[in-house]
């Protein structure tokens, strides 16, 4: 986590985010749910990968809806992407932000490759990745 990027996450967040990034598969479903993340899987539109919002059932909190006609690993990233931009764009969030299957939505495409990149931190932690190399006898 020494990524820019990382460094506009809280302390908070970021210090629930490292707790999870210490095991693989990092478990993202209760790292969503430690965050205060209702995620579901959802029947959505085939154009739609997934979605964040403001939680309709909670006072505070967000909810993440992830498509559950795409393949597990596609659902596993979505998920990680709409975890980032609750990192580190949730004053962009609203009234919600739903991404395509290419993961654009109606920010920026700047902020669609900030989520994406943190979404790859999350799915495949560097330090992690790097010690499962070595312990396989890779560089």
């Amino acid at each position: 986590m020494r990524d820019s990027l990382w460094a506009r996450v809280s302390d908070r967040e970021g210090g629930i985010v490292a707790q999870y990034l210490q095991e693989f598969p990092v478990r993202l479903g209760a790292l969503a749910t430690e965050l205060g993340i209702d995620v579901f899987r959802s029947p959505l539109p085939p154009n739609i990968s997934g979605l964040i919002k403001p939680s309709d059932t909670a006072d505070s909190g967000y909810e993440i809806r992830v498509n559950k006609y795409e393949v597990p690993s596609r659902q596993r990233f979505t998920l990680a992407h709409e975890i980032a931009h609750f990192l580190i764009h949730k004053d962009d969030i609203r009234a919600g932000v739903v991404d395509s299957v290419m993961y654009r939505s109606a920010l920026t495409s700047r902020k669609e490759a900030e989520a994406n990149r943190l979404a790859a931190d999350l799915v495949m932690p560097a330090d992690l990745v790097q010690a499962e190399l070595h312990a396989r006898g890779g560089s």
